[in-house]
């Protein structure tokens, strides 16, 4: 054999194991591997992907509204509603409270009632009011003013638990009466109190006093200066003390026509 025969042969053994390498190649690539398959991936627009929860709201999201706090039921005539049932053993009892806070008193009382699981005994607090015109500055607006600044009707069942619970609120000082077993209000005069408040017609409030010097600001004797004889807050009228010819004349006024000087 020659040299150029032995070359051949040996460029065909070579040729045979690249032919052979390839096809080994192609069976490898096109065999699917199960772990390592993935889908093909979609590309979305901002619009097309859905949002993910979380908790924070977002500007497409209307923001969650917290449930409201419980608040004190206040009707027109200023009656704190702690329970609505119905305990024929209630009765009306007065407590003493701190002067100016007679309504947030009334709050720290329904909350302790509804913590303590009173509101079988402790049913409602009264705060006696009524409207008034008040006038201030030549303007009119309707108030309501105290009947009995710092003092409370509540009706309850008084029992032990009822009764500490009541005289342990904030704000509380004591009950009217004897202060181991109060005294309830008959019930004519708790009547009497209700119907004093809810009079149809309101009554006018001063904001002077008798002997206070006073400016006339409207009607013939506008720019007098004269001082408070006495007033009418029923009729909104006050008496005033001017000086006319060298003596003191009295000249009725609506309080719109007069102001303090």
């Amino acid at each position: 054999m020659t040299d150029n025969d032995t070359q051949h042969n040996n460029q065909s053994v070579v040729d045979d194991q690249v032919d052979s390498t390839a096809q080994s190649t192609d069976t490898v690539s096109t065999t699917p591997v199960a772990d390592e398959q993935t889908e093909p991936v979609v590309e979305q627009s901002a619009d097309q992907v859905p949002s993910q929860a979380t908790d924070q709201p977002t500007e497409s999201q209307a923001p969650v509204t917290p449930p409201e706090k419980q608040e004190v039921k206040v009707d027109a005539t200023n009656v704190v509603i702690i329970s609505d049932e119905e305990n024929k053993k209630a009765r009306w009892y007065v407590v003493h409270a701190y002067s100016g806070h007679e309504r947030k008193v009334a709050e720290a009382l329904k909350q302790r009632a509804q913590t303590l699981h009173l509101t079988n005994k402790i049913l409602a607090v009264l705060i006696p009011t009524q409207e008034k015109i008040q006038i201030r500055r030549g303007q009119r607006k309707t108030v309501k003013e105290k009947i009995f600044p710092g003092y409370m009707l509540v009706n309850m069942e008084m029992t032990d638990d009822a009764w500490l619970a009541v005289r342990t609120t904030q704000g509380v000082t004591g009950f009217v009466g004897m202060s181991s077993k109060p005294t309830p209000l008959p019930k004519h005069e708790v009547e009497a109190i209700q119907k004093y408040m809810s009079q149809a017609e309101p009554q006018f409030k001063a904001d002077f006093v008798e002997g206070e010097a006073v400016k006339i600001t409207d009607g013939p004797f506008a720019d007098f200066l004269g001082t408070v004889d006495s007033i009418d807050e029923g009729k909104g009228q006050v008496k005033v003390l001017i000086n006319i010819f060298g003596r003191e004349t009295p000249v009725e006024m609506d309080f719109l026509q007069v102001q303090k000087v």
